[in-house]
């Protein structure tokens, strides 16, 4: 079977797994994009997920502007439209917060996170689909939560008993992609994602790394990211 159609089936049961659980206040809103944007989830893993990787970076979640709106792991939607070329009809999310409205590929707002993360590799890389002969990006949690008053609330501040039934479900899925990729890298982008993957990963191979989150709500990313980035991916000896 090839790599892509076994994330494919990995992707639609972690989707299954995770739309069983609850979560209470203060979340309010609970957003699925592997359901509402299966069409383009799946075109990502067709497209992108064939053959065994040498990297895998692991983000934390989908963004508001991002995944939440295109199904693509840091789906800013220029990126994921220009750079990775891939376009589908997004339908909307059974719960939507009003003030976080699924516009899918007509959303005008732009996910920082993704245009800096996307527009490192589509600067080091001439295409997307040099990048993709040996990396690939993936989410650990494929679930965005929004609070009562429209702010996005991530996995980590969920109630302990939340936590755990999520964790279980996504830490299943991400063993299931490194046995799928076989990747000799594991990196996290940011310091959840990193401690997830140090969990999940109890002795190599992979080899565990973390870099600097892209978020602006980091301020040591609003300082030249890029460069960061890529000096850390460097010193761990992932990136020449």
């Amino acid at each position: 079977m090839a790599t892509s159609d076994s994330l494919i089936i990995a992707a639609k049961r972690l989707r299954d797994a995770v739309d069983d659980l609850r979560f209470a206040a203060p979340v309010t809103h609970v957003y699925n994009p592997l359901i509402y944007a299966w069409r383009a989830h799946a075109i990502y893993l067709r497209r992108c997920g064939n053959g065994r990787k040498r990297v895998l970076f692991l983000g934390m979640n989908p963004g508001p502007f991002g995944m939440t709106q295109t199904g693509v792991p840091f789906g800013e939607i220029a990126a994921v439209r220009d750079w990775l070329g891939i376009q589908a009809r997004i339908d909307h999310s059974p719960d939507e917060h009003p003030k976080r409205p699924v516009m899918g590929f007509d959303c005008s707002r732009s996910e920082i996170s993704g245009q800096r993360l996307w527009g490192l590799f589509a600067k080091r890389f001439s295409s997307a689909e040099k990048f993709f002969q040996e990396h690939m990006v993936m989410n650990y949690c494929p679930l965005a939560f929004c609070e009562e008053s429209g702010r996005n609330r991530t996995p980590d501040k969920l109630p302990a008993n939340e936590r755990m039934a999520l964790f279980a479900a996504c830490d299943e899925h991400l063993r299931e992609i490194l046995r799928i990729l076989e990747p000799e890298w594991l990196i996290g982008v940011g310091e959840f994602a990193g401690k997830r993957a140090r969990e999940v990963v109890a002795a190599p191979p992979p080899r565990v790394g973390q870099i600097l989150h892209p978020s602006p709500a980091c301020p040591a990313s609003n300082n030249d990211w890029a460069g960061t980035a890529t000096a850390q991916l460097r010193n761990l000896g992932v990136w020449r």
